[in-house]
């Protein structure tokens, strides 16, 4: 979906600058404990599922809603592994526009749907061993992420 509706309008009005956004990310992990991530079109890094809270909206919804929208699954959300914010956790996107996120984290298990990149956000999703995650190619606000919960190595 990019960038949502809310969000645009307060671009058009603070252009590029600093945005404090809530958001959540999800870490759907199967029977083998493997990770599910997604390569971001922006960067062409791995990343985790998820993205920012929209007006209304749940952190629970937002994170059912990013995974349909990002990666064509159905979850079953776990446990919040963390709350997360700080400057760690600021992004500049490609385009200039600065967000600091405070993000909720999930635990989940995919349980419907089909694993798929949506073409808009994502270019892949792929299933990532945890000892592999030190040769992924992640963001650096992924990493941080990942290292918080205890799942980078």
């Amino acid at each position: 979906m990019g960038t949502a509706p809310y969000i645009r309008r307060l671009r058009e009005s603070v252009g590029h600058e600093l945005l404090l956004l809530p958001a959540v990310a999800v870490l759907p992990r199967d029977e083998r404990g493997r990770l599910l991530l997604m390569r971001s079109i922006d960067t062409g890094q791995w990343q985790t599922i998820g993205g920012a809270i929209e007006p209304d909206e749940s952190p629970e919804q937002a994170a059912l809603r990013e995974a349909v929208e990002e990666a064509g699954i159905e979850l079953r959300l776990g446990n919040i592994l963390a709350v997360l914010g700080g400057p760690q956790y600021r992004w500049t996107y490609p385009n200039g526009d600065e967000v600091a996120y405070v993000s909720a984290v999930f635990d989940a298990t995919v349980v419907g749907g089909t694993v798929r990149a949506d073409g808009d956000e994502a270019s892949a999703i792929e299933w990532w061993e945890l000892v592999d995650l030190a040769r992924c190619d992640l963001n650096s606000f992924t990493q941080t992420l990942l290292r918080a919960v205890g799942l980078f190595p």
